[in-house]
C-alpha cells in the first residue's frame, strides 16, 4: 500500500510531495489537466504561453530564500527584469522578481520530478477505514493509502473532509478571495519596453507583458491581465457565461495602454473562486496522527507562494 496520497499539485501539494518522497511512497492527484494549481501556465501555441496565475516570486524568509536561490542556481528559475511600472505609487521596497525559466509552474514540476502524478482526476469521496484511507475518483475507481494530505482551499476542504475535522478547524474565519484573469495575444504589435504595469483603476489591477520574460521571440505581443479584487468579487459567479466581462477587462486595458483592439487574435478568461486568503489562521499546517490526515496550503497563513511553501514544510516536520 502506498504511504501518502496528496490531493492537489500546486505549490503546497508539490512541496509536501517532494519532502515526503525522500522517505515514503507518494502519489499526487489533481482535478486539473496539469500541475501547478494557481501557478499554472496557459499554452497558446508552440512555445508561446501565459502565466495566468502566479506572476512572480519575491522571497522574504531566509528559509524560502535559500530554496529559491537553489532553483535559481540550477536554472529552474530566473529573474524578471525590465520596467515594472506602478501607477498606484505605493511605497514598497524594490525586490527581485523570480519566474520559471520556461513557465511559472517550473517550481512545481521541479518538486514533482520522479513522483507519480494523476491529472484530470477529481476526488469525489474520502473514507478512513481504521488504518487506511479509501479515495474515490469521479470515475468511481477506489484507491487505498496509509495517509492522506489535502491541499485544496478551505471551502473545498470542508466539503470533502468535514467528517474528519474538529470544531476549531471548521469554525475558522477564513475568507477566500476570488481572482479573474484574462490573457490576450495581439498580432504585428511592437513590443513595449515594459515588463508589467500596476494600474490605479477600479477594474484592471495589473498587466504582465509575457514577451518581457524572454522565453520566446515573436512578432505577437502577449499580455496577462488581472482584475481588481472588487471587480473579481462582482463577476466571479458569472464570468463563464457572460462574455461582456472579459471584453470589459480587455477594453479597459486597451484604453489605458493605447494598444489597438483590432489586433487581438486570441483571448481567454479564467477565474479562481477561492484564490487566496489575506489573514492568517492560528495554524501553519495541521496533522492528525490518529487518522494520518494532513492539511497544508497558503490559505492557512497568507496569500503568497511563500506561504504555501512554508505551510508544506511545517507539515513535513510534524509528520517526520
Amino acid at each position: 500500500m502506498i504511504d501518502f496520497c496528496i490531493l492537489g499539485s500546486g505549490i503546497s501539494g508539490s512541496t509536501i510531495a517532494n519532502l515526503l518522497s525522500k522517505k515514503y511512497s507518494v502519489k499526487v492527484f489533481d482535478k486539473a489537466r496539469g500541475p501547478g494549481g494557481r501557478s499554472s501556465n496557459k499554452r497558446f501555441k508552440n512555445n508561446l504561453s501565459f502565466d495566468h496565475g502566479v506572476q512572480y516570486i519575491s522571497p522574504k524568509s531566509k528559509q524560502f530564500s535559500k530554496f529559491i536561490q537553489k532553483l535559481y542556481k540550477n536554472k529552474t528559475l530566473k529573474t524578471w527584469d525590465g520596467n515594472h511600472l506602478d501607477f498606484t505609487f505605493e511605497k514598497k521596497p524594490l525586490s527581485v522578481r523570480y519566474i520559471g525559466k520556461k513557465a511559472n509552474n517550473d517550481l512545481v514540476k521541479y518538486n514533482l520530478k520522479g513522483i507519480k502524478q494523476f491529472f484530470a482526476s477529481p476526488i469525489t469521496k474520502i473514507k478512513f477505514n481504521k488504518n487506511y484511507w479509501e479515495i474515490t475518483l469521479n470515475n468511481k475507481s477506489k484507491h487505498h493509502f496509509k495517509s492522506l494530505i489535502i491541499t485544496c482551499p478551505f471551502p473545498q476542504l470542508k466539503k470533502l473532509a468535514k467528517k474528519y475535522l474538529n470544531k476549531k478547524i471548521l469554525k475558522l474565519k477564513v475568507q477566500m478571495q476570488p481572482n479573474i484573469t484574462v490573457v490576450i495575444a495581439l498580432k504585428k504589435q511592437k513590443n513595449l519596453p515594459i515588463s508589467s504595469i500596476k494600474f490605479n483603476d477600479d477594474v484592471l489591477a495589473w498587466a504582465a507583458n509575457e514577451n518581457s520574460k524572454k522565453r520566446f521571440k515573436s512578432n505577437m505581443s502577449l499580455w496577462t491581465l488581472q482584475a481588481t479584487l472588487k471587480w473579481s468579487k462582482k463577476t466571479i459567479n458569472k464570468y463563464k457565461t457572460d462574455k461582456s466581462i472579459m471584453n470589459q477587462l480587455i477594453s479597459r486595458f486597451i484604453k489605458l495602454t493605447g494598444l489597438k483592439k483590432n489586433k487581438i487574435i486570441f483571448k481567454r478568461i479564467h477565474g479562481w473562486k477561492f484564490s487566496y486568503n489575506y489573514k492568517k489562521t492560528p495554524y501553519l499546517s495541521i496533522w492528525n496522527k490518529k487518522i494520518n490526515l494532513g492539511i497544508c496550503g497558503d490559505w492557512l497563513n497568507g496569500p503568497k507562494v511563500e506561504n504555501a511553501w512554508l505551510s508544506a514544510n511545517n507539515l513535513a516536520k510534524k509528520i517526520k
